[in-house]
């Protein structure tokens, strides 16, 4: 079954190719959604995909990249959007 999620990230997560990491997670595990960057410093995610597949992609946005440093983490399920792909948006 598919599901939706919206992520907030924060801590040492801009300056650190969180985004570009992630899409790259993101397309090997088939999730569909967006990530950017926010003025708050934290990255944003809304990941769509099945189950399993989102909680693989959940456990590595926990840690992010070498250099990240996840300092908060909250995520909601949400209305599905019905991506096509993975994309950054800048």
């Amino acid at each position: 079954m598919k599901k939706s999620l919206s992520i907030h990230i924060g801590g040492k997560v801009q300056g650190v190719f969180f985004r570009a990491s992630a899409k790259k997670m993101a397309d090997e595990l088939g999730i569909k959604g967006i990530i950017r960057n926010e003025p708050d410093g934290g990255v944003y995610v809304e990941a769509e995909a099945g189950e399993e597949d989102l909680s693989r992609f959940i456990d590595w946005c926990r840690h992010g990249p070498a250099h990240a440093r996840v300092m908060t983490f909250v995520i909601a399920e949400q209305a599905e959007r019905a991506y096509v792909d993975f994309r950054i948006v800048r």
